[in-house]
């Protein structure tokens, strides 16, 4: 068993049991377990956090990109730029559609280098699907330019980018659609599935609440073929609780980033993540070690700390993709490929000990003095 988590979500939940319990009993109580008061009240409060007019709560990210697929239109053949270094998830509804990613290669900091988007740019593209990973917001400013100027739909997947900002505006202001994920481990997670979609956009938010519920505008009028992908009542309730915290967890993470920088700047062989303040939320503190790095891992949980790898297999490596056209075979992507071998993800959630934080930070430096 591990000493140190890479997160536990036991102690979260130790701290706001009673609070979550009583929102579950109600909730239950009203037998209010499909969309209801409990989904709008976060969907208003989710939405005003951001700064931005619409939100609609659904089953999951991954739905939450599904659907916005639909709404943006995106139709068998479409080309779709997007960056390798994600969860699978971020493709998965574009090749379900019969769309085609076009996998972008990244930076040093794990993001989609949109230095490289316009010459992966011609008349088969529809749109951009723009990725925070790690909870660090790609250069939205330029990616939207470029969209304009193509006449691109834009997407932004916020996943892991809860409260990030760029120039003082949130992540999911950017994107003509934008899709957050309340998997349990995000820095803002449900008790199970569930995720949101925003926009600025009247229409699409229009669309998008009937995507999510059968293509009905009443319960037995449906006026567009849609799916059942509706937030549950609980984990409305559930997220509307954890909400209120969600800035305090926020800064408590880039606090735990500054302490962990603090003392690894002088190591050599590694590189660590730029802190700078929400423009980072670091739902996930990555750093890249020159070599060994199945060494240093494996050395980190034979002292009990539960580091992990985001993501070992670039998507274009992927078995089920890599013969295909968006595959290894018809990609050379050299800074993706080199990333995913050498990234290691560092225990980090808001509840950590400062005394787990020394120990882990010493053992850290012994596995990269031994190895690397």
């Amino acid at each position: 068993m591990n000493r140190i988590k890479l997160v536990d979500l036991q102690r979260q939940y130790d701290t706001i049991k009673n609070e979550l319990r009583e929102a579950i009993d109600r909730t239950i109580g009203n037998t209010d377990f499909i969309l209801g008061s409990e989904v709008e009240r976060f969907e208003k409060n989710f939405a005003e956090m951001i700064g931005i007019p619409y939100a609609i709560g659904v089953s999951s990210g991954t739905s939450a990109l599904l659907l916005s697929y639909l709404a943006l239109g995106v139709d068998p053949g479409d080309k779709i730029i997007t960056t390798p270094n994600t969860f699978i998830a971020t493709v998965e509804p574009l090749i379900l559609l019969g769309a085609e990613p076009i996998f972008v290669d990244i930076k040093d900091d794990g993001n989609i280098n949109e230095d490289l988007i316009e010459e992966r740019i011609d008349n088969g593209v529809k749109g951009i699907v723009a990725v925070h990973i790690y909870g660090k917001m790609v250069n939205m400013k330029k990616i939207r330019a470029i969209a304009d100027r193509h006449n691109l739909f834009l997407v932004e997947d916020c996943a892991q980018a809860h409260l990030a900002e760029s120039d003082g505006v949130k992540a999911g202001n950017f994107g003509d659609i934008s899709c957050f994920s309340f998997y349990p481990g995000k820095n803002l997670g449900a008790y199970g599935d569930a995720g949101v979609i925003v926009t600025h956009n009247k229409d699409h938010y229009e669309k998008l609440k009937m995507l999510r519920n059968h293509g009905r505008k009443t319960k037995y009028e449906h006026t567009i073929n849609g799916l059942g992908e509706r937030m549950d009542g609980l984990q409305g309730a559930i997220l509307n609780v954890k909400l209120k915290y969600l800035e305090r967890w926020t800064k408590r993470r880039i606090e735990i980033a500054k302490i962990y920088n603090e003392n690894l700047k002088n190591i050599a062989n590694i590189d660590l993540p730029e802190v700078k303040d929400f423009e980072h939320v670091f739902h996930l503190y990555v750093v890249k070690v020159k070599k060994n790095r199945d060494k240093i891992l494996n050395y980190l949980k034979e002292k009990g700390i539960g580091a992990g790898i985001h993501y070992p297999i670039p998507l274009h490596m992927q078995p089920v993709y890599y013969n295909r056209k968006y595959g290894k075979k018809y990609n050379d992507l050299p800074v993706s490929e080199d990333f995913a071998g050498r990234v290691i993800s560092l225990p980090l959630f808001p509840e950590i000990l400062n005394t787990e934080i020394k120990f882990l930070l010493k053992e850290f430096k012994n596995a990269v003095k031994k190895f690397g």
